[in-house]
């Protein structure tokens, strides 16, 4: 066990944001060697210092071309994802905010790691979801704070 844990890459920390428009949430289409062409939630790495809304709103607007407000904390989740080619841990903290400008619209401004972003009605969701977000919503999660 000892052994394997050595060569096992330590956990990282992702922070994912629920960006809520109406009754949609923006999601993508990854384009990474974890969860390749999976709808997802926009997020990356926390960096050194950052906190969990400072990450958000930064990746967001590097993916998107977003700004948001009233960015609120939701949950943590625990993901391992030991069958994909490359296997890693994430620790996974899940945000949610509101458009700064609900005029904004949504660009792909990573397009390497990213086919796009649009607003997925809630109860219409796409498939096949990233796992972080599979799970919440195996667990009945709402992200609509009045559902």
């Amino acid at each position: 066990m000892e052994r394997d844990a050595a060569k096992a890459p330590a956990p990282r920390v992702a922070v994912v944001l629920f960006l809520l428009k109406d009754k949609s949430v923006l999601l993508g289409r990854r384009r990474s060697s974890v969860g390749d062409s999976t709808f997802a939630l926009p997020g990356g790495h926390l960096e050194f210092g950052e906190s969990f809304e400072e990450c958000a709103a930064r990746e967001l607007r590097e993916e998107a071309g977003l700004e948001i407000n009233k960015t609120e904390f939701l949950t943590v989740t625990n993901n391992v994802f030991r069958e994909e080619p490359k296997p890693c841990h994430y620790v996974t903290v899940f945000l949610r905010a509101n458009l700064a400008d609900p005029e904004q619209v949504p660009q792909n401004l990573e397009p390497e790691k990213c086919y796009g972003w649009d607003w997925y009605d809630w109860d219409h969701l796409p498939n096949p979801l990233f796992l972080p977000l599979e799970k919440m919503v195996k667990t009945g999660f709402n992200p609509f704070p009045d559902h």
